[in-house]
């Protein structure tokens, strides 16, 4: 089973730490999911650029807005996700629990299974089919 974990990092906490700090966090991580990924656990990974990047699009009287910045305020802020394959739940949070990010400190990580949607878009394809076949 696949699930997405979420990681989220305190605002400053990186840019605090010293070069030889930051260093260490990143080769201990990177060195962690080299293991992950080696193992078949880790499915994907990316990271994400700071939250002053983003927009938020949202549709608002009748056309598209978009909104510089996150949609959320939040104490912590996103910094990436992985896609982590694993036979449950509690393999996941295992497998988590031994990151190095956690073990530093360095923020939280969300993990949340991946829905399986393949009846509903099954569904929803044989509803378009019908509806162009008329």
């Amino acid at each position: 089973m696949k699930y997405i974990c979420f990681g989220y990092l305190e605002p400053g906490k990186f840019e605090n730490m010293s070069e030889s700090e930051r260093n260490t966090v990143f080769d201990e991580c990177f060195s962690y999911n080299d293991e992950l990924r080696k193992n078949g656990h880790l499915v994907a990974e990316e990271p994400l650029q700071p939250p002053n990047t983003a927009v938020t699009v949202s549709w608002k009287n009748g056309k598209v807005a978009v909104t510089d910045g996150p949609y959320a305020e939040t104490n912590e802020q996103l910094g990436g996700i992985q896609v982590l394959e694993a036979r449950d739940l509690n393999r996941a949070i295992q497998l988590i629990s031994q990151c190095p990010g956690v073990k530093l400190n360095c923020g939280t990580i969300e993990i949340r299974p991946v829905a399986d949607i393949n009846d509903i878009v099954r569904e929803s394809e044989r509803r378009r089919r019908k509806e162009t076949s008329r």
